[in-house]
């Protein structure tokens, strides 16, 4: 593409350079996110971390991240189609989750989290 030029007001004239190719640069700005990728630690919630006994059962390892830990827990209750019908945010307790829910029968999707944390060991 040849460069362009464009008129503004009072006949001030801007000269304007060929634009990179689309593809190129979304190839480099890829390279080089993924290399930086590479050299980061997972951090926060993709860290992973030691699980209880209790936790470690249910989810068959003994280190995962939070993440995971909660991606596990929801595929059990699909699976498992555990979520009260009358009040989707509701989740009924099967045995294997009451072993890391406290032995409750009930709890809200919002309780998940906060019954979780005390699974996680952290190290320091």
């Amino acid at each position: 593409m040849a460069a362009s030029s464009k008129v503004f007001g009072r006949g001030c004239r801007v000269l304007m350079a060929a634009a990179k190719s689309s593809a190129a640069a979304t190839a480099a700005h890829t390279a080089a996110s993924t290399a930086a990728a590479a050299n980061v630690a997972p951090r926060g919630l993709m860290k992973p971390l030691r699980v209880s006994p209790a936790l470690g059962a249910f989810l068959g390892v003994s280190e995962a991240s939070r993440s995971d830990v909660v991606k596990k827990v929801w595929q059990h209750i699909k699976l498992n189609n555990l979520q009260n019908p009358q009040n989707k945010k509701e989740i009924i307790c099967d045995e294997k989750l009451k072993t890391i829910f406290d032995g409750k029968d009930k709890v809200g999707f919002l309780e998940i989290a906060k019954l979780l944390k005390p699974h996680f060991v952290v190290s320091k």
